[in-house]
């Protein structure tokens, strides 16, 4: 059965990637994530201000499957997430300033207003539809490429 996985995995990652699946350089709409389960990217909203993420996916009745948003913070933080007026479920991806993957929410609970801490040293979230985190094999150790990210100190710089 892990192998069907595997490889259900890899149909995924290749379905989000594309033809051709060879990752350009970096861009603000576009996040890439990477682990020892292969490859993804997806195109992501920005989330960069006060109001934008306080509004996030809110009130939407459909995300993109390779579509995501991606939170940004000026500084590390410790981040909480809530699902109020949420209407899709999502994975929430925490990512540390390096862009090392350091926690994943799988499948938040539409309208949940539980807390969803994502821990210290928190410098961006994505946010993607429930299910697929875990379905493509993203977990903490995985890492980000993004622009946003301080280059010299990312694990993962842009070309």
């Amino acid at each position: 059965m892990p192998r069907a996985l595997s490889l259900i995995g890899l149909v995924l990652a290749v379905w989000v990637l594309g033809p051709g699946a060879a990752l350009a350089a970096c861009r603000d709409a576009r996040v890439d994530l990477r682990g020892p389960w292969g490859q993804a990217r997806f195109s992501v909203e920005i989330a960069d201000t006060e109001p934008a993420r306080a509004r996030g996916l809110m009130h939407r009745d459909h995300l993109p499957r390779s579509g995501g948003m991606l939170f940004v913070y000026d500084a590390p933080t410790a981040p909480s997430f809530w699902m109020q007026n949420t209407r899709i479920p999502l994975d929430m991806i925490f990512v540390d300033p390096a862009g090392r993957v350091s926690r994943v929410h799988h499948e938040a609970v539409p309208f949940d207003t539980t807390p969803i801490p994502g821990g210290e040293n928190v410098l961006m979230v994505l946010e993607i539809n429930g299910g697929l985190a875990r379905a493509l094999g993203i977990d903490e150790g995985s890492e980000m490429r993004h622009p946003r990210l301080d280059q010299d100190a990312s694990l993962w710089p842009c070309d």
